[in-house]
């Protein structure tokens, strides 16, 4: 059996033909998932000078050298990041990687952008992501944003909650 490819988890630029990749099978996994497909209103995608110091940071994952995993954070108000696309392909699921990008992107939250507090939005349908959100001590608050596409909105403060 051959060992898994080395994993690294670095910032790239939101405009690279990484992400605009990884935006895209992340866009088409949402599609064969959501009844009926995906079909994103307008500025679901985050605008990329929102994904850039000191307003916010873009982690890609990289196996073997091939980018497979992306995750952003970005600052929402003062004090407060949100999440945004993170995905990871499938072929890497159940490996720890996801948590472990959630992690990096919790630090640049806390480090890079000066915020306690990560929010995301997601949808039941997103099961497995939900699951990670859980266990690492997001709680579902209030809706904060008007996507109409989620039906889940999580917060967690990275100063003090501990799962």
């Amino acid at each position: 059996m051959q060992a898994p490819a080395p994993v690294s988890i670095a910032v790239e630029p939101p405009d690279g033909p990484a992400f605009v990749t990884l935006l895209a099978a992340y866009r088409a996994e949402l599609d064969a998932r959501f009844p009926g497909g995906f079909d994103p209103p307008p500025g679901w995608a985050a605008r990329a000078e929102t994904l850039v110091p000191p307003r916010g940071c873009l982690l890609v994952l990289r196996s073997g050298g091939e980018a497979l995993g992306c995750g952003a954070v970005r600052v929402l108000e003062p004090g407060i990041a949100e999440l945004k696309h993170m995905w990871l392909s499938p072929e890497l699921r159940g490996r720890g990687l996801g948590r472990e990008l959630l992690a990096a992107l919790e630090a640049e939250a806390a480090g890079r952008l000066g915020c306690p507090t990560i929010r995301l939005d997601t949808s039941p349908l997103l099961a497995e992501a939900v699951a990670l959100y859980r266990v690492v001590g997001y709680r579902e608050i209030p809706k904060y944003n008007q996507n109409e596409l989620d039906a889940i909105w999580m917060e967690r403060n990275l100063a003090s909650d501990n799962p």
